[in-house]
């Protein structure tokens, strides 16, 4: 079209194409260039009518197109652990059991019902004879047998292995203090039914077998491309790729999308309306909001906070702001000094000026958080130990022996490429130099290279975010048990893992349970391997022509449940608008 060959001719040396709704260059220019040209591209495509926008095609033709972050890291449910690595995970498989995206609560899944022992420690799942993988192939029993003894590999490096330590024997065979399987609670008594036994009754398991870390995968494709215990190899691959959920994998284009398209073998395909799910990983929210305003996006992963204020001002049917189960911190590594420490450790959190940060940098549309778990889950408050306290914490560095910063070494903090992360990155380094006269070194990383400085322990500070896999604080509190897959912090503490391992499963009563999540929570905040900074608010932005995909405290979607409409006339004028929209 003559928009693209004038553009092209002006960058000269760039090719510039539109295909399928996308943006495409062939970049040969400095970077924040090609960002200027693909968002005039972008906005002039669909300013002009002459190309039919994404969010047009998509709800004539059933495909949601749905901005995700960043690019996944893999997409083997027993190995990723990142958000964006979610929402595949819960397109290409299913569990035991869904959740309901309205109530949270768990609906029949691969299994169609079970039955839960008096004493709360044995249920029996009935799987449902149409749960067919997506080569057609039956799911049974056997295959969660097989797939959880997989997950419990240790060569495997599952981070969410923890996950099952309430099955019986589960951890002990996982650190390999026991060899017999056989001996952990996970048992297919047939093709049919399951039959898991725990170590004590864990008032939350239904929902953590929703997580996609206890999914089942086709062990066959896995040892066709290599052992069990092997991770990130090929059989995650579009052409190899077998699941058993609502959609298959068709197309996988590195730092481009992800193509999901329907599952015919699905047992439930009758009531999933999407044809299909277009990911696009964008980790810049400024062109991920522009994208949106263009038509390229039916979803936002995030939305710019300088931005909320014209949306709430101008289009709030588009903005989707909830409370979120999650928290905002900085891992330490205690490995690494001066964090040995935890008077230096302590010294940081106290001069986070948390309020000042969200007024400033954050619009206010979250709350400060003073310890790992967000208060209110289920009536549980987390304990509050420390506060903004500039004089007190420069106390504390003297005691350590680094008066007025003096012989402190310069430290790094890395973070995963995001405006928002480095906006807050750059807020708590001029806070520390203030009160503290201490240097900080901002890294910003890519995604795959920031996860595996996290899991190789090669970082001194890294920004980091939990987000609860299902609705109880044991899900912010028991990944901080010694050498737990997600701790990273290298902190461990006995008494900690006593409280959560043993007391608060057999706890009797939530009261009880609670209390000893208490005492734990207040153990993991005296000695400060995090330093909580903000709970979560969801950011989102929603096309009026999206169904089904409602605000949540787990911003949890089930597919199932989405429909796209086409556009009536006056969400055509507001896309006008929008596409107008002040900067």
């Amino acid at each position: 079209m003559t928009i693209v060959r004038s553009i092209s001719a002006f960058v000269d040396h760039n090719p510039i194409y539109y295909s399928n709704g996308f943006i495409n260059i062939e970049i040969n220019m400095p970077i924040k260039l090609a960002g200027i040209i693909v968002l005039l591209l972008a906005s002039t495509i669909a300013a002009c009518g002459t190309q039919e926008s994404n969010v047009d095609s998509g709800n004539r033709d059933g495909i949601l197109h749905f901005g995700n972050g960043t690019e996944v890291q893999g997409l083997d449910p027993h190995v990723v652990t990142g958000v964006p690595e979610n929402h595949l995970m819960y397109a290409l498989f299913e569990g035991l059991v869904n959740k309901n995206p309205y109530t949270l609560e768990v609906e029949p899944g691969v299994a169609e019902s079970w039955t839960v022992s008096e004493d709360g420690r044995v249920y029996e799942f009935v799987f449902r004879e149409t749960a067919k993988w997506s080569n057609g192939e039956p799911v049974t029993a056997k295959d969660f047998e097989w797939s959880w003894w997989r997950a419990l590999q240790p060569a495997l490096g599952s981070q969410y292995v923890f996950m099952y330590f309430p099955i019986k024997n589960a951890e002990a065979f996982f650190r390999e203090e026991i060899k017999d399987f056989s001996q952990v609670g996970i048992k297919a008594l047939s093709d049919n039914i399951l039959r898991i036994e725990l170590a004590n009754p864990t008032p939350y398991f239904l929902q953590l077998i929703d997580h996609y870390s206890m999914f089942a995968v086709h062990r066959a494709t896995i040892e066709a491309h290599g052992k069990a215990s092997d991770s990130y190899t090929q059989w995650t691959r579009p052409e190899n790729f077998i699941g058993n959920g609502m959609f298959v994998l068709d197309e996988w284009s590195l730092n481009r999308h992800i193509t999901v398209s329907r599952n015919e073998n699905y047992w439930d395909i009758d009531k999933v309306k999407l044809n299909g799910i277009k990911f696009y990983p964008i980790d810049s929210l400024t062109t991920e909001e522009r994208m949106f305003r263009a038509g390229q996006l039916h979803r936002t992963e995030n939305i710019p906070i300088e931005r909320i204020a014209w949306y709430r001002d101008n289009m709030p049917e588009l903005l989707h702001i909830a409370a979120y189960n999650g928290t905002y911190f900085y891992r330490v590594n205690t490995r690494r000094e001066p964090f040995g420490d935890v008077r230096v450790r302590r010294a940081l959190a106290m001069t986070i000026n948390r309020d000042l940060l969200i007024a400033s940098v954050l619009d206010g549309i979250v709350t400060p958080s003073y310890s790992i778990t967000p208060p209110g889950i289920l009536g549980y408050q987390p304990p509050t130990l420390f506060k903004y306290d500039p004089e007190g914490a420069r106390a504390l560095l003297v005691d350590a022996g680094f008066p007025n910063g003096n012989g402190f070494p310069k430290i790094e903090l890395q973070f995963n490429t995001s405006d928002q992360h480095r906006k807050i990155g750059v807020a708590i380094q001029q806070m520390w130099k203030k009160e503290l006269n201490i240097d900080i070194v901002l890294q910003n990383r890519d995604w795959k290279v920031y996860l595996d400085n996290e899991s190789t322990a090669n970082f001194d500070l890294s920004r980091a975010g939990w987000i609860g896999d299902y609705v109880d604080p044991n899900t912010f509190l028991d990944m901080w048990i010694t050498d737990g897959g997600v701790n990273r912090t290298g902190w461990g503490d006995p008494e900690f893992d006593r409280l959560m391992l043993i007391e608060a499963p057999k706890a009797a009563g939530r009261d009880a349970r609670f209390a000893k999540f208490n005492a734990a929570e207040s153990l993991l905040m005296k000695n400060m391997p995090i330093l909580p900074i903000y709970t979560y608010s969801s950011k989102h932005l929603i096309h009026e022509s999206v169904r089904g995909m409602p605000s949540n405290v787990m911003d949890h979607y089930n597919y199932k449940y989405m429909s796209l409409q086409a556009k009536p006339a006056e969400i055509a004028q507001k896309d006008e608008m929008q596409a107008e929209g002040g900067e």
